[in-house]
């Protein structure tokens, strides 16, 4: 049985322990900085999108971890099989950046030599621009533009309220919508890409938490259609205590249905996973039974002593089965979207 939760109010009472643990499907509890019972150094706050085409990706993230700042594009490209990545990392004494206390108002704008990016808010449409001046490319640099606008956000997402049983100060609150539609264009190398609303759809990973030191998360998401139908999926586990619940979601329509447990089937060969050969997804209510053809590891390994991360988001297709809380079963067939096992210790 996993918890729903179905009222609004803080998400922390006044000594900083979390009202509530669950699910649910907006931010109905109200994230407030001032009641987090932990060193500010420790708090993770982050706004990450992902807009994905059959043939590029484009991933952005802001974000504040306390001790540090960072900045990142990446850019995929499916058909000439290239991937480029430029992430900027600040260390002043305090990084912070007043990111908003929710995903649903207030915009985010940054910039520093030679790039700039800014998540903004217009009326109920959302728009993602920036630039970057060097983005690397085998030897030489060239400027990336973007400007992209996401519409048609579905009335329900993906809320999960995640505490850790070691450590009562650590917890996660975290949203996932997906389903936006992607109008826009990325200009890069002397190419545009250009995002239609008819087959880019974008997933908002909207995480605030203060974190243990040594994590792995799995994470799966995909948007797209499903008979013409918007379709997408919130899939992970890894981290904190789910007992309460697990972040496993279908969406149809724009409609949330509620999944139990989806386990990754990653391959291992010689020993160590294999990234690029076939994953397996199961799920233990028989809901979720998915395979997935990844096309691109974009892998990142960085080791600075202390600070560690090893990363490994799959983009790839996925092809199998959903039943719905109806009953109802939907045919899912080459649905672009990406898996990732990621392992940080920050």
């Amino acid at each position: 049985m996993q918890h729903q939760i179905t009222t609004a109010g803080p998400l922390h009472d006044e000594n900083g322990r979390l009202t509530e643990t669950g699910y649910a499907t907006s931010l109905l509890k109200t994230y407030d900085r001032g009641r987090i019972a932990a060193s500010r150094l420790r708090l993770k706050e982050w706004d990450y999108y992902c807009v994905c085409s059959d043939h590029f990706a484009l991933a952005l993230t802001i974000a504040d971890n306390g001790y540090m700042t960072m900045d990142s594009i990446s850019l995929l490209d499916f058909d000439r099989n290239t991937q480029l990545t430029k992430s900027l990392m600040g260390f002043p004494p305090f990084a912070g950046r007043d990111l908003p206390p929710t995903s649903q108002t207030g915009d985010i704008a940054v910039r520093g030599k030679g790039y700039e990016m800014a998540f903004e808010h217009v009326g109920a449409k959302r728009r993602l621009r920036g630039r970057m001046d060097h983005f690397p490319n085998a030897g030489h640099d060239e400027q990336i533009l973007f400007d992209i606008t996401l519409t048609d956000e579905p009335k329900d997402s993906m809320v999960i309220v995640t505490p850790y049983k070691e450590s009562p100060k650590a917890f996660y609150y975290n949203q996932k919508i997906n389903c936006m539609r992607a109008e826009g264009t990325i200009s890069y190398g002397g190419r545009q890409y250009t995002c239609r609303p008819s087959e880019a759809f974008a997933v908002l990973d909207w995480g605030r938490g203060v974190w243990t030191y040594d994590n792995t998360w799995y994470w799966g998401s995909a948007s797209g259609l499903a008979d013409g139908v918007p379709f997408g999926f919130n899939i992970g586990y890894g981290f904190g205590d789910t007992g309460a619940a697990s972040e496993n979601m279908i969406f149809h329509n724009g409609t949330a249905h509620k999944l139990s447990r989806v386990t990754f089937e990653i391959p291992v060969r010689d020993g160590r996973e294999d990234y690029l050969s076939p994953w397996r997804f199961t799920s233990d209510d028989g809901r979720f039974e998915m395979d997935f053809q990844p096309v691109m590891d974009r892998s990142a390994k960085i080791n600075l002593l202390v600070l560690c991360s090893d990363q490994h988001q799959v983009f790839g297709r996925y092809t199998g089965t959903v039943i719905l809380d109806d009953g109802k079963k939907v045919e899912i067939r080459n649905l672009m979207g990406f898996a990732e096992k990621v392992r940080n210790k920050w």
